[in-house]
């Protein structure tokens, strides 16, 4: 949801002086306790370290309504619609996958067709062995992609800057995030995406894929736009907050299986990373998406490659619909298991220097660009950073493999695998191979190929199909495994973040599967080449597979849905075992030492995010939270609303607060206090506000006409397109006499199963009840049911918890020197 006002540095007349800054301004708190809150130090924070200026980026973020408003006006709306199938859900389910599984093909097409045109470019300077003229075109013709990668998301897209996973992810948790789901948005990422992978930056598309998949969820299922000035009269009832969360968590999923061909993958990792709200129908749902997305991608790769046809449309051959199979399996054996569990210590050990390294990365990185002042000498300092990633990588892939003799291939075939699989590094990097037919039928060969090349040459995709194969025990050394592994880390971390679209998934699995080759290697080195059904399991591709899944783990912490894709991305069904057990062991030791990659870019990016299980911290101990009340960390001054409302009073309510809703209050008797009835958004009363047809002179009695009632689609808006006629609107209404006289019954438009909790109710409870239902705003209620309070979505995020709590214990504890604070029962080890 965008924010009603846009904020105004310098306001010159008095129309300006009515906004307010809604994008600066909390929902129900106010700003001067925010400001105060928001400047604790950073040693009482564990979790949130942010810099002031970063705080109160994050606190800027509005929240969203999982559920509508439950009024009477919904309901004489929901009373107007007849009871129906869900096949219109159905539907879009299945044209959203479809959507998604053409997108993903074209992704795929484009990037495979560009990486192939740049290195036929230079073909012919590198059998030349013009090591200088090869550096240069392959440099040249990144630099023209990734400029305009890079251009398209600074310069194109709203935001200004890349967006991806931990943006899903926040939105399905409840955060309103500006631009996130516009159509510039979707051209700027696909443009973006295709042109980063394609021009040899160490990346993958898979995270760009998963937010576009997320966009055409979005935009398929409400089929309007206001960038395009086109809304649709169709599917109107799905445009509320619930079925659109719904549908942009079936795209998300439908982007994963798309680019890994793992329907069930994609469902499980929407349902253990990226969606907050979970129930079995959006599981059918999502399934139903997933399989579309993945079905609608291998069709179309079944016969187009490169844009042409090549006939056999329909026919699925699993070396191109696996995008990593592996051929052999082999028999297992118990004592797989040891190197199993060092490879997934290995793999929790550096994925968490992984992502420490990409956050200091990622926080240097915004520091330096937040210090140049003009937005312009700004964005394009972010694109010379990946111009210069660009050169590092470029020379990298280029120059290192000269330093590599030819290796003779050892392995003996009886087709043309070998002569396949490394032609184009063969013909590029002057390797000579010859080949004949023995006279026992059998294909011999000689070749020689240089491992260095095989690596990095093309792209980490193709450089994971090497490292997974089996029976290729001696094909890559330890030089060449290890200086690889060396670069590719350190550079993939550094792209990470860049101005580009891009995704760590290939640089993840890739990652793993160069030091699970090199532990294999090591076996092999020990125990030797095994040839009997005993043995057979000491094979590097095998262990470069475990470590692919190890390194992925240990940076994501992902397990069941990891172990799925990672099944579906190779037809290893006999190594499920030990890539489970790998998986496990990686985020366990991961854990140790910080959080998964995209809850730290969460926090990076202070994007207000509710785990499934609040965790404080004070003085390095855990805060038992059932301890607590609601009372402890409510924020008292609330404004409240009546049912009978006058029209200058409420304007000048709007134009002096930046709350998003207001709790509304009636007098059931003259002699009863105030009772608390229900809420009404900010965004429903300027709607209301606009329609001065609804407007009411006072009358004696507390009836109010219901003949000019608003409909429920009227007051639905998620913004408002003339902010200017409503500032003016304001402005008139608080200072024309005649609106003092006027009122607005609010009694049809307020929600009134609002959630409300009394004071006294436990913290680790009301915590629970905020989060599972989706909540914007909890009120807290004393025994009588009046208004003491508010809890909001930045009252529960772990800074502000803590430094509430921190004071509440402070006030409770007047002779804390008697007994030491982390001896008392709310403190657990």
């Amino acid at each position: 949801m965008s924010s009603l006002f846009s904020h105004r540095t310098h306001m010159g007349n008095a129309e300006e002086a009515m906004l307010m800054v809604e994008d600066h301004g909390p929902d129900l708190i106010n700003s001067q306790d925010l400001r105060r809150q928001c400047s604790i130090s950073r040693s009482s924070s564990a979790y949130y370290h942010c810099e002031e200026q970063e705080r109160e980026h994050m606190m800027a973020h509005e929240s969203l309504d999982y559920l509508p408003s439950h009024s009477k006006v919904y309901k004489k709306w929901l009373q107007e619609k007849t009871y129906r199938n869900e096949w219109d859900r159905w539907l879009l389910m299945g044209l959203i996958g479809t959507a998604v599984g053409m997108l993903g093909f074209l992704v795929h097409q484009i990037i495979d067709s560009l990486i192939k045109l740049k290195w036929d470019l230079v073909e012919k300077y590198v059998q030349d062995g013009n090591i200088h003229m090869t550096w240069l075109c392959v440099l040249a013709s990144g630099l023209a992609m990734v400029v305009f990668s890079s251009g398209s998301v600074l310069f194109f897209c709203p935001a200004g800057s890349p967006s991806g996973l931990p943006e899903i992810i926040g939105y399905l948790n409840g955060t309103s995030i500006q631009h996130l789901f516009n159509s510039k948005t979707f051209l700027g990422t696909f443009v973006s995406c295709v042109l980063a992978v394609a021009s040899g930056l160490f990346c993958g598309p898979e995270g760009p894929m998963i937010h576009l998949g997320a966009l055409l969820g979005c935009g398929l299922s409400q089929l309007q736009s206001d960038t395009l000035g086109m809304h649709l009269p169709i599917f109107t009832r799905f445009r509320n907050s619930a079925d659109k969360r719904s549908f942009i968590t079936a795209g998300a999923g439908a982007g994963i299986a798309s680019v890994f061909r793992a329907p069930i993958g994609g469902l499980l990792f929407t349902f253990e990373e990226v969606s907050s709200f979970w129930d079995i129908r959006l599981a059918w749902q999502t399934f139903f998406c997933c399989l579309m997305a993945t079905f609608t991608t291998d069709l179309l790769s079944s016969s187009l490659y490169g844009f042409v046809y090549r006939g056999h449309f329909g026919f699925f051959e699993a070396e191109k619909r696996i995008i990593f199979w592996v051929k052999n399996l082999l028999d297992l054996n118990v004592l797989a298991f040891i190197p199993t569990i060092l490879l997934g210590m290995l793999g929790g050990l550096l994925g968490a220097l992984f992502v420490s390294l990409n956050i200091k990365i990622n926080k240097l990185r915004m520091q330096f660009f937040n210090s140049i002042p003009k937005l312009s000498l700004r964005k394009a300092s972010k694109l010379l950073e990946t111009v210069l990633i660009l050169v590092c990588t470029t020379t990298v892939t280029v120059y290192l493999p000269y330093f590599f003799p030819c290796t003779p291939v050892t392995s003996v075939r009886n087709n043309s695998e070998i002569i396949n699989q490394f032609k184009r590094e063969i013909s590029e990097y002057r390797c000579s191979s010859s080949t004949w037919i023995g006279p026992d039928g059998i294909r011999y060969s000689n070749q020689t190929f240089n491992q260095a090349a095989a690596l990095l040459v093309e792209n980490g995709k193709q450089g994971i199909t090497y490292l997974f194969k089996r029976g290729t025990h001696e094909e890559f050394g330890y030089s060449s495994l290890c200086t690889a592994l060396a670069f590719y880390f350190i550079l993939s971390c550094w792209t990470a973040g860049s101005a580009v679209a891009s995704g760590v998934v290939i640089p993840m699995l890739y990652t793993g599967a160069l030091y699970g080759r090199i532990i294999g290697l090591i076996l092999v080195s020990i125990f030797g080449v095994q040839t009997n059904e005993y043995g057979a399991w000491i094979d590097p591709g095998l262990f470069a597979a475990i470590g692919a899944a190890s390194f992925f783990s240990g940076v994501s912490r992902l397990t069941i849905s990891l172990t799925v894709i990672m099944v579906e991305i190779t037809n290893d069904v006999q190594s499920l075992l030990l890539i489970m057990l790998a998986v496990m062991v990686a985020k366990m030791v991961g854990d140790l030492f910080n959080a998964s990659l995209y809850s730290s870019l969460l926090k990076l990016k202070c994007i207000p995010y509710l785990d499934v299980e609040p965790v404080v911290h004070h003085r390095r101990k855990w805060l038992n939270l059932e301890l607590f009340s609601a009372r402890d960390v409510m924020e008292p001054g609330v404004k409240v609303l009546h049912l009978k409302e006058n029209i200058a009073s409420l304007a000048r309510l709007l134009a002096s607060t930046s709350h998003g809703g207001f709790p509304v209050v009636c007098r059931p008797k003259p002699e009863h206090p105030e009772v608390f009835q229900g809420t009404i958004k900010r965004f429903e009363l300027c709607a209301l506000l606009e329609n001065e047809q609804i407007f009411e002179p006072q009358t004696n009695g507390e009836s109010f006409s219901s003949s000019h009632l608003l409909s429920y689609e009227k007051i639905t808006v998620e913004k408002l397109p003339n902010l200017s006629r409503l500032t003016m609107l304001l402005n008139r209404y608080a200072t024309d006499p005649q609106y003092q006289q006027l009122f607005i019954n609010l009694e049809p438009y307020i929600n009134r199963s609002a959630m409300s909790v009394q004071a006294h109710f436990s913290l680790q409870r009301t915590y629970i009840i905020f989060r599972t239902l989706g909540l914007r705003h909890l009120t807290v209620v004393d025994l009588q049911n009046q208004v003491v309070g508010v809890i909001t979505r930045k009252d529960l995020m772990p800074f502000p918890l803590e430094e509430r709590l921190r004071l509440q214990l402070a006030s409770q504890s007047p002779d804390a020197g008697e007994q030491p604070l982390d001896s008392r029962p709310w403190m657990c080890s």
